[in-house]
């Protein structure tokens, strides 16, 4: 009979920790599929946060490691590049293991106060520097706001909801404070005329000897696109141009010669002093900016650890490789007489880039997703940038290489 009781027991523990580990990943889902409803997002969003705040601690656990599959699975897909499949279900299960205990983590003291402090706090809490998993960004698509104190409203109203013995209703006022029916601030469109190009060009290719020639035949003929468009500016993706920039001169005079008649941006690497970083150059009337990416990728542009761990991983997954250099603060490029905020990829999703945006209305953010494709990782990026540009007021400009360009307004 105990032995019957103990099976069940387990069994609804995963049952719990499954559900709430799908409603917490479903509003990335739908969106995957091109299914956006409010009225949907919504409720399923509170669900979500209501089960994180009443399921036993032990369903936590399950619901975080579940969870880590659901956002972070896509982190795998880039292995393949480096000759590590093999590693794909111990990288999964650890990044899902380390949710697992945070989760677990929230009911520490198994009490609703502390459960509801606890959540709260890891809104403020980015594991290992990777910041992807945000509660808030479930009601990115819904009729709940998306700021830290709608978030909190939100986490009241339930604590009002489950306490009270009588007039629960009341709970429900809080959760009205939060709901969000209008839109961000007016922007107007920037002076200039923007091309950018969606490029689907194969990681498998992008860094093959033999294509390199072919690829950069394929940036320049949409640049000449850009100028038999008479446009302003060309945005060419993440890493466009296979080589270290900087140090092609060939290359660069093309540029220069080409960006007399249109601006162009493009990400390539840049060497400088031994060190290497990931940058987006802009060429302007034979004139060059170098923008260096302030935050870097956790684990695929820099280790986050120690500095005897980073030189063990390096040297035993990537040949020895460095880990990329980083610029202290983020550039502003200066086009049409307006400040436009440079972004590579992950760095648009984080706070550190939007720093000192002064009256910087926009921003053009490079990305090459080829490394996660096919995956859930350009759709997670894509509800990222329209929770961004909604925080900011500012209007982002993604150009992509492996999934959709799009223009994100507040």
């Amino acid at each position: 009979m105990f032995l019957l009781k103990r099976d069940y027991s387990n069994k609804n523990f995963i049952i719990k920790g499954f559900i709430t580990s799908i409603l917490l990943a479903s509003f990335m889902y739908l969106s995957y599929f091109n299914i956006e409803y409010k009225i949907l997002n919504t409720i399923l969003g509170l669900f979500a946060i209501y089960f994180l705040l009443v399921i036993p601690k032990k369903a936590l656990f399950i619901a975080g490691f579940l969870s880590g599959v659901l956002w972070c699975n896509w982190m795998a897909v880039s292995l393949q590049y480096y000759d590590l499949t093999y590693l794909a279900p111990v990288f999964i299960i650890g990044i899902s293991l380390v949710y697992a205990l945070i989760f677990y983590l929230f009911a520490l003291y198994d009490r609703l106060t502390f459960r509801i402090i606890a959540i709260f706090a890891f809104t403020f809490f980015a594991p290992l520097g990777f910041n992807w998993m945000k509660f808030e960004l479930i009601f990115v698509d819904s009729y709940i706001g998306i700021t830290k104190e709608d978030f909190l409203l939100i986490l009241f109203s339930f604590y009002l909801i489950i306490k009270l013995k009588r007039f629960k209703i009341l709970g429900l006022l809080p959760l009205l404070l939060t709901i969000s029916l209008g839109k961000g601030e007016y922007i107007q469109n920037p002076n200039a005329k923007i091309h950018m190009p969606q490029m689907d060009i194969k990681q498998s290719l992008k860094w093959e000897k033999d294509y390199q020639k072919i690829l950069h035949e394929k940036n320049f003929e949409e640049i000449q696109t850009a100028i038999n468009l008479k446009k302003d500016l060309v945005v060419l993706p993440e890493t466009a141009f296979t080589t270290v920039l900087n140090r092609n001169a060939h290359l660069l005079e093309r540029l220069r010669d080409y960006s007399n008649e249109v601006d162009i941006i493009a990400g390539a690497l840049y060497v400088e002093d031994k060190q290497i970083y990931n940058a987006s150059y802009h060429f302007s009337k034979g004139e060059i900016q170098i923008a260096k990416k302030v935050v870097l990728v956790p684990f695929g542009e820099e280790i986050p650890l120690p500095k005897f761990f980073v030189d063990l991983i390096n040297k035993v997954f990537y040949n020895g490789a460095q880990d990329y250099s980083k610029a202290a603060a983020p550039t502003d490029f200066i086009i049409k007489g307006e400040k436009i905020r440079n972004a590579i990829c992950y760095e648009a999703t984080t706070d550190k880039i939007f720093e000192n945006l002064g009256d910087t209305q926009y921003m053009i953010a490079i990305s090459n997703n080829a490394w996660f494709t096919p995956s859930i990782e350009p759709t997670l990026q894509h509800l990222l940038l329209k929770f961004y540009s909604r925080k900011y007021n500012i209007t982002i400009f993604h150009v992509a290489n492996g999934s959709p360009n799009r223009i994100y307004r507040p």
